[in-house]
């Protein structure tokens, strides 16, 4: 059986993929996760992370059509898959258990 549980940044790394949909290619997701959280990501942490969740079973890929403005270059275009979807709900299930759980939380009300 694969490994069905997500670190923070896999996790990060995965949510970024459903984001960004048909844009979900490394530099892409390396450069929304430095948005998105405001931490610097290395292109390599940002590769081995999408290869590894895809042995997971957790993404696809496929190589999308080469554009002039990549020098004729393909993208490795990554999707998630039902098990990458599972795994994401797997993993917020137990945070929103864990936080709800937290005696010093639970006393008081968070406005956004």
């Amino acid at each position: 059986m694969k490994e069905a549980r997500l670190g923070e940044f896999e996790e990060i790394i995965l949510l970024l993929v459903g984001i960004l949909e048909e844009q979900a290619y490394s530099l892409r997701i390396a450069e929304e996760f430095e948005s998105q959280t405001g931490k610097s990501v290395s292109i390599g942490a940002t590769h081995s992370t999408l290869d590894r969740l895809s042995k997971k079973g957790f993404l696809t890929s496929e190589i999308g059509k080469p554009t002039a403005l990549r020098g004729g270059r393909r993208k490795r275009i990554y999707t998630i898959s039902a098990s990458g979807q599972k795994a994401l709900i797997a993993s917020r299930e137990l945070r929103t258990s864990l936080w709800s759980q937290y005696p010093a939380l639970t006393k008081f009300t968070f406005q956004v």
